[in-house]
This record gives C-alpha cells, sequence and structure tokens, in this order.
C-alpha cells in the first residue's frame, strides 16, 4: 500500500479520489482548507487544513511528513483557483492570487516532498487543456489558463531534473468535467464526465503512468471547454 498526498480534497475530483485511494487501503494526506467530515472519519485518510496559497502554513506538511510518513509515494496536485475576468480589469494582484495557489503551491509543496520520495514515486499534476500551447482558449481566463501553462513547463523541467533519482513528473491537462469549478467557468456547460469518473482515470494514472511517462502532458479531454 502507497502513501498518497492530495491538494484540493474539499471537493470535485480531489474528494473523490482521496476517498477511491483510502477504499482501496492506501495512506492518504489530503490538504484542502475546508475538511469535509467524510473525509475525517475515514481510517485510511489524514486530514490537513492549509491554505495553500500561504507558502508558510505548508509547514505543518513537512512536520507530519517527518514525524509519520517518512515516505512518500505519490503526490497528486489537484487543487486550483480559477478567475473568470476580462483581462482588462485583471489585476497584478489577481494574476498574484491565482498563481499563488496553481504554480506556487505546486513548486513550495513539491520541494517539501523532495526528501520523501524515492525512486519510483509519482508526481502528477492536474493542469487544464486550457494551458496546453494550441489548445482553444477562452476569453476571461488570462490567470487561470496562463497559470495552467505555467504548471506543464515546472513539471517538464523537474522531470529532466529528478530523473536520476528516479521520481516522476507527469501533468494530466484536463477538458471539462462536471465539477463546481466548471459550473463557475461556464455556468450551465454540461460535461460528459463526472468528478468520480475523472478520479477513476487519475487514480490508476498515478499509480502506474510513471511506468511509461515522465516528463509529459496527457491532454485528458473529450470535448472543449
Amino acid at each position: 500500500m502507497k502513501n498518497i498526498i492530495i491538494t484540493g480534497t474539499s471537493r470535485g475530483i480531489g474528494y473523490e479520489l482521496a476517498l477511491q485511494f483510502a477504499t482501496a487501503g492506501h495512506q492518504v494526506l489530503a490538504i484542502s482548507r475546508k475538511i469535509p467530515q467524510t473525509l475525517l472519519e475515514n481510517k485510511n485518510i489524514t486530514c490537513l487544513s492549509v491554505d495553500l496559497a500561504d507558502e508558510s502554513a505548508l509547514g505543518i506538511v513537512d512536520d507530519f511528513l517527518s514525524k509519520t510518513w517518512k515516505k512518500v509515494d505519490a503526490v497528486v496536485h489537484n487543487a486550483g483557483a480559477l478567475l473568470l475576468k476580462p483581462f482588462a480589469e485583471t489585476t497584478q494582484a489577481d494574476f498574484e492570487s491565482i498563481y499563488k495557489v496553481n504554480v506556487f503551491a505546486v513548486a513550495n509543496l513539491t520541494r517539501i516532498c523532495l526528501p520523501y520520495l524515492q525512486k519510483g514515486s509519482h508526481v502528477v499534476t492536474i493542469s487544464s487543456i486550457g494551458g496546453v500551447r494550441g489548445s482553444l482558449k477562452f476569453a476571461g481566463l488570462a490567470a487561470y489558463s496562463s497559470s495552467k501553462g505555467a504548471v506543464i513547463t515546472l513539471t517538464e523541467l523537474l522531470a529532466e531534473e529528478y530523473k536520476e533519482r528516479g521520481i516522476a513528473f507527469n501533468v494530466l491537462a484536463l477538458g471539462s468535467v462536471q465539477t463546481e469549478m466548471l459550473n463557475e467557468a461556464f455556468p450551465g456547460y454540461q460535461a460528459p464526465i463526472s468528478a468520480e469518473g475523472m478520479a477513476t482515470y487519475i487514480n490508476d494514472f498515478t499509480l502506474n503512468g510513471n511506468k511509461y511517462f515522465n516528463g509529459k502532458v496527457l491532454e485528458v479531454s473529450s470535448t472543449n471547454p
């Protein structure tokens, strides 16, 4: 059984993913600002309330890893912040708010996990098809989509930097999934894939994808958006 860290577990894909891993017997560290009671009551899930936008708040994660797990088999950077706003009205503070969660938190948590990652560990970052070069872009998502492009490049760099240690870094660039975040970006749109269904795919990729991929961006999208 593996030790798996997941961010953004209060709802949607992250919530479903935490339950799936725990049900299979894996140990899960669920990180989110709000903690669902269902996760709190699961014997295979440890919940930490953390504001990922605050770098200093991540110290609690390092403390847990050093005293309890001492090794990490997989990390799923699933947490995300969304801003739907015309570019002309998007301030530097807006960009910083989105990048703190979607980019800086990914870098900060990965850095904390590095001493506990080992040969065979897999770091999966959940990005968006909107962050992929050449994909269809949507007005009002300048901060969000550009941040999702940034973590793609970050992942490619980390895969190269840590390949000698046998740690794999990959990105899943998701298309539309029926979540609250999708409804915020595209009100009324019905996605063909549920949060639970996408979690099932991410579950399998996290456990097995590093056998076949490293430093890769996989587009997981059947529709656009």
